[in-house]
């Protein structure tokens, strides 16, 4: 019996393999085809197909069952042995399996969306690489591969986000992006190193396990809080949670279906990922700031998306909205209700955003056939197209529904889950707690009006942009069938029954159930039957509002101007904050050091060149003619007393004779002469 369930888990740990690696071959095939092979949109998403099953095998041997942990040693430094390896626990599994699911329609929406594109092959190399980096990140069993992997997500999304690399916007965006989230990433690694610091080992089961030392031994204080801090900073740039928010609505500039997976189940959703993996390292007041930070974030982000116009810009405020929701939920200790709403915001979220591309593609036509000046994004210029694609606008109520969190969505267990349980969390507490619970309700029916809004500017009325053209006639569907497909699925995903038989109690959902309360919140009845009749009740009037507004025209609409809209509209000034603030003083900086650099440290250097110029010149002058002088006069001296002695020396002995007589005789005198 036992050698069964090793070879068990031995068959799960290489499916879970299979399932990381598809992806990477299917990007390494289609690199090595031409950037515009059609090919490769099917070999790719072939390659996620069978993730998707191999995660789903998995998923069935894991869940709710024994966690499987299999590594080796991958190298020593020192006494330190490092080791690699695969675990699979419900998180993981769970993560696996959404990944995967979620990845696969945005796969088949894709090959039909960027079919035109002229490095359509490119694009899937891009996104299987993505796809793969994700799927790794969530089953390595070390921390040294999980920075590598989380850095691996987040090269890959710079290259999705600035696919269209001709667009300068697109430029800007992925570069925000990159440069953003390497504030997280050196949040991370400054985390991982204090634990390596503390408890000697990379290896996550270790640290983190039912049994893992981080929570029998503490950490010092201060090397704590610097741990938590580098890993909030990790979160907040990849969850796109206050104050690192700002790259996230930019990132639209990349193709919509990288949109609708980039906010789904991949970049954004490895922040609360993390949280869920590092859970225990946060303590009690840790926790708590961490709540109100992603309360605050789900508040002033659901604020910016009431004014926007630009349909991609508005999902993707609500994506950070809804992340502000999960990181509030993971600090008041509503574990299992943050990841359940990560599973559900996966499905939904993609089904608007792939809704939105669909939108897009046919104004863009509606556009280029009529020679528009309009931005096909802008929702101001939309309206009317719910009948000519019936299946869209369908797609687009269900996902804005589950967004908001009615009855008999996914988002209504899990959403109206985190408003229940952060009521019960601050019972009992002051009232700075209650702001919380108070913040997170606004933040519903605020929802409830932005989503209402852009169903309703795109869908109904009249389609504005016939009023540049009279002779406009609406020529849309919903497109083909790898638009409608995906469609569906993502529709079916997004109502109750995947996650639960039970439509009204989030209890009862087995996600919820799959992760173990870390942090118990009492049951209080009357939050859990007033709450959701009122969050829905008036969310409905919400709903309606916006509709009387925008269509009958008979209530009151809220002012398009003053400063509470500018403020808005201008997303809090957050961008015109830090290019004062932080990018233009760093641009001065940078100029200066460019000066200082160019005029300073080059002139001393080039001085000093003059200087070791002028002396040699002064060496090669001195050399020349005064040593080589000095020679050449002693040569020269040699050389005369030489050509006179030579004289001396011609052979003739009579001449001898002479000479030495003569000098006999000088002798003779100079005696005689000075005797």
């Amino acid at each position: 019996m036992e050698d069964f369930l090793q070879h068990i888990d031995t068959l799960t740990i290489n499916f879970a393999l299979g399932a990381v690696i598809m992806p990477l071959l299917a990007a390494i095939v289609n690199r090595c085809l031409p950037a515009n092979s059609k090919p490769s949109g099917w070999i790719s998403t072939l390659a996620i197909l069978v993730s998707a099953v191999l995660s789903i095998f998995v998923f069935a041997k894991v869940w709710n069952q024994h966690e499987v942990h299999q590594q080796q040693v991958w190298f020593t430094i020192g006494n330190t042995s490092v080791y690699t390896g695969i675990l699979l626990n419900n998180l993981s599994v769970l993560m696996l399996v959404l990944v995967s699911l979620v990845a696969l329609p945005v796969h088949i929406y894709s090959t039909a969306y960027m079919k035109d594109d002229d490095r359509y092959g490119r694009y899937f190399v891009y996104l299987s690489f993505f796809c793969f980096s994700m799927l790794a990140l969530v089953v390595v069993d070390n921390l040294v591969l999980f920075y590598a992997f989380w850095e691996l997500v987040g090269f890959s999304s710079y290259l999705l986000i600035g696919f269209w690399y001709t667009k300068p916007k697109a430029i800007i965006a992925n570069k925000k992006a990159f440069i953003m989230n390497r504030i997280g990433d050196i949040g991370l690694l400054t985390a991982i190193a204090i634990l390596f610091a503390s408890y000697h080992t990379f290896d996550i089961e270790q640290l983190f396990g039912a049994n893992g030392v981080v929570k029998s031994a503490a950490i010092s204080s201060n090397w704590q809080y610097v741990a938590c801090i580098g890993l909030f900073l990790a979160v907040a740039a990849k969850s796109a949670q206050f104050p690192l928010h700002t790259w996230l609505p930019d990132a639209m500039e990349g193709p919509t279906s990288i949109s609708a997976l980039i906010h789904a189940a991949t970049m954004v959703a490895a922040g609360v990922f993390l949280l869920g993996r590092f859970y225990p390292v946060f303590t009690h007041d840790e926790l708590t700031i961490l709540a109100i930070i992603g309360c605050f974030t789900a508040f002033m982000a659901a604020t910016i998306a009431l004014t926007q116009n630009d349909l991609k810009r508005i999902l993707a405020y609500s994506t950070i909205s809804q992340l502000g929701y999960m990181v509030m939920a993971m600090g008041i200790g509503a574990y299992s209700s943050s990841l359940f709403h990560l599973a559900t915001h996966a499905f939904f979220k993609c089904l608007l955003f792939l809704v939105a591309g669909i939108v897009i593609h046919e104004v863009q036509h509606m556009k280029d056939e009529y020679n528009l000046h309009i931005d096909p994004q802008n929702i101001l210029y939309m309206g009317g197209l719910r009948k000519k694609m019936p299946l869209t606008f369908i797609a687009s109520v269900v996902g804005g529904l589950a967004l908001f969190g009615f009855p008999l969505t996914s988002g209504y267990l899990s959403k109206d889950g985190i408003l229940i349980q952060s009521f019960e969390w601050a019972e009992g507490k002051d009232w700075l707690h209650k702001l919380i619970p108070i913040g997170a309700l606004l933040t519903s029916w605020l929802t409830a009006f932005y989503i209402a809004r852009l169903v309703i500017k795109v869908f109904f009325g009249e389609f504005k942009a016939a009023q540049f053209d009279p002779a406009i006639k609406l020529h849309v569907s919903d497109g083909k069938w790898q638009y409608r497909v995906p469609l569906v699925l993502l529709m079916g995903c997004s109502l109750f029954p995947l996650f639960s038989i039970n439509p009204i109690l989030y209890e009862k959902a087995w996600i919820f159930n799959g992760f173990s309360v870390i942090t118990a919140l009492d049951r209080v009845n009357i939050y859990h039957t007033i709450l959701p009749l009122l969050v829905n009740l008036v969310g409905v009037i919400v709903m309606y509002w916006a509709y009387a507004i925008y269509i009958k025209e008979k209530a009151l609409p809220l002012p398009e101007s003053g400063f509470l809209f500018r403020f808005s509209y201008r997303e809090w000034y957050f961008d015109k904050i830090y290019q004062k603030v932080i990018v233009l003083p760093v641009i001065a900086l940078s100029k200066f050091t460019r000066w200082f650099d160019r005029n300073i440290l080059d002139g001393f250097i080039h001085l000093l060149a003059k200087i070791g110029i002028g002396g040699s010149k002064i060496a090669e002058w001195c050399d020349r003619y005064l040593i080589d002088g000095f020679l050449h006069l002693l040569a020269s001296i040699t050389l005369g007393i030489g050509n006179f002695a030579r004289r001396f020396q011609n052979g003739k002995v009579q001449y001898y004779l002479f000479s030495m007589l003569a000098i006999i005789l000088a002798v003779f005198i100079f005696k005689i002469l000075i005797y």
